[in-house]
């Protein structure tokens, strides 16, 4: 029987004595929402106001790398301390961006560090993504987990991916920008219709803080509110790419410049030097950030599509001649139904909407294909059928495909105390959330069945089956993906952003107990980081203590 499920593992320590403070966290968010205010802290720009906005913030993002420096690209070395290299990156020299002090660097530069790895001899390259998570949720997460305010800035102390002392470590923050947003494209002939887009990226430290932590931080600027500096706030896709391919582009592009033109993103450039590729990721397979990994689009929204060029079957992207595909994806949206979707252009078939069913039976190794396929399975643990599927894909030599979920597209959301059962204020009068402004107070009520929580694996057990086949070869990198942080962050539920990082970090803790285990960390590097913050904000961290 599993502990709790492996969402548990990096939290097994505290467990016990945090149990009172995450019951108590579901407690606050519950009256948080009902009331419209708390005095521990809020959403968006207004303190006042518990939720008073549900998107990303351009806060400077943190990133904790193990196995590798950051020296080069952070501090003087930072792209944001010269004019001529900034104008390069996003196409033009931002207004209030340069900053010769800057000790930030920039996302794109994630990138460059996997390359400078790979260049340098490395053989296994882990990409860690939470995505949505920012420093003060972070923050928070550590406060509940240890029951100390003692982390006040810096990386702090209080979950595996910042305590982690095995090989050597190394932190920084880095600006999230896109190019711009507001481009409008068409899906159906991959074109960029205004290339420039409607708002023009960029970060001004003045107004957004040249620290995750600095106090002068302005919320409204980082939310993309400000009149007098409206630089575009990031979305998930354009800033995947920035850390899967090097460029900066538009909001909603997979791996195409700000005119539509294809690039190559990490995996694909390894792929073709001999590497192992794979994507893991909690939330669907052919999401902004996964998809980023591999594929091609002018829109994130052509799910199917993404999903195609994933796992090496014909796209609208790659028309005549499919790319070669992952040799790992696993990932959610199983049971996800849909008979339309424009979004997703003319190809799209009815039927699911992040894979097509025509893609499914292709890759089938059943039907000649070249993926063990694992699908979600009624009566079965989700955590021995991938495991079973893993092993028969290393003894079968044959690729590896996942696909599991509850009816959200997602695994279950585990909250603050481990469990799955997302605290929600939603009002028994159900008539009251007609209402637009009263209905943004809540965060959805979701319920889960003990079949969706037995019947799908964990992040961490999904991580360590793509470690297993990716490692039978020399080489490999590898994407993984903490996407529930920003579905909870979205929904401004603190309870269950909580339950979604220590999900992540449960994920963390397999990755190093893998290596750990598979002759460690020569040659072998880990980044942990975030493609763009929400904007919590922790007004009384002892709030979180239990005390």
């Amino acid at each position: 029987m599993r502990l709790l499920r492996a969402c548990c593992l990096g939290v097994l320590a505290w467990t016990m004595c945090a149990t009172a403070v995450a019951d108590k966290i579901a407690d606050m968010q519950v009256a948080a929402e009902q009331s419209g205010t708390a005095s521990w802290g809020y959403w968006g720009d207004q303190p006042e106001r518990y939720v008073s906005y549900s998107s990303h913030s351009n806060r400077l993002i943190p990133v904790y790398s193990f196995g590798i420096s950051l020296s080069g690209i952070d501090g003087a070395n930072s792209v944001y301390r010269d004019a001529e290299r900034l104008t390069a990156l996003y196409g033009q020299l931002p207004d209030a961006t340069l900053n010769p002090q800057a000790e930030y660097f920039d996302q794109t530069d994630i990138h460059a560090l996997q390359m400078a790895a790979a260049d340098a001899g490395w053989k296994r390259i882990v990409l860690v993504v939470f995505d949505g998570l920012d420093w003060p949720t972070t923050r928070t997460t550590a406060i509940a987990a240890n029951g100390s305010v003692d982390y006040q800035d810096g990386r702090g102390t209080g979950l595996a991916f910042l305590d982690y002392k095995g090989v050597a470590t190394d932190f920084g923050f880095f600006v999230t920008s896109p190019a711009n947003d507001g481009t409008d494209v068409d899906v159906d002939v991959q074109l960029v219709v205004n290339p420039g887009g409607k708002t023009p990226g960029g970060y001004d430290p003045a107004l957004g803080g040249s620290t995750p932590w600095d106090a002068r931080e302005n919320a409204t600027y980082l939310i993309g509110k400000s009149r007098t500096r409206p630089h575009a706030v990031t979305d998930s896709a354009a800033s995947a790419v920035s850390m899967c391919t090097g460029i900066k582009t538009y909001n909603n592009a997979v791996n195409v410049d700000t005119y539509g033109r294809r690039y190559e993103p990490i995996a694909r450039v390894l792929q073709k030097q001999g590497w192992a590729t794979g994507a893991v990721s909690s939330v669907p397979i052919s999401h902004a950030t996964p998809a980023s990994a591999y594929a091609n689009n002018v829109t994130r929204n052509d799910y199917q599509d993404l999903t195609r060029d994933m796992v090496g079957e014909r796209s609208i992207s790659h028309r005549s001649e499919p790319l070669p595909g992952l040799d790992v994806l696993i990932g959610c949206g199983y049971g996800v139904e849909v008979a339309k979707d424009d979004q997703q252009g003319l190809n799209y078939e009815p039927g699911n909407k992040y894979l097509a069913p025509s893609t499914l039976s292709a890759i089938d190794v059943a039907n000649g294909g070249r993926y063990e396929v694992a699908l979600r399975t009624a009566g079965r643990n989700g955590g021995d059928v991938l495991r079973e599927a893993a092993e028969k894909a290393i003894a079968t030599k044959h690729r590896l495909f996942g696909f599991f979920g509850v009816a959200e597209g997602s695994l279950p959301f585990a909250t603050a105390d481990g469990g799955f059962d997302p605290a929600s204020g939603e009002p028994e009068d159900p008539s009251l959330l007609a209402d637009s402004e009263l209905r943004r107070k809540y965060s959805p009520k979701i319920t889960y069945t003990p079949a969706d929580v037995s019947e799908n694996p964990t992040l961490a057990e999904m991580t360590t089956a793509a470690l297993d086949v990716l490692g039978q070869q020399e080489k490999f990198w590898l994407m993984v993906e903490a996407g529930d942080v920003d579905w909870a962050s979205h929904a401004n539920n603190i309870d269950g952003a909580i339950g979604a990082t220590i999900s992540g970090d449960a994920a963390f803790t397999a990755i190093t107990t893998w290596i750990e285990g598979h002759g460690g960390w020569d040659k072998t590097a880990v980044i942990v980081t975030a493609d763009h913050g929400h904007m919590f904000v922790l007004t009384d961290p002892e709030a979180f203590t239990g005390k």
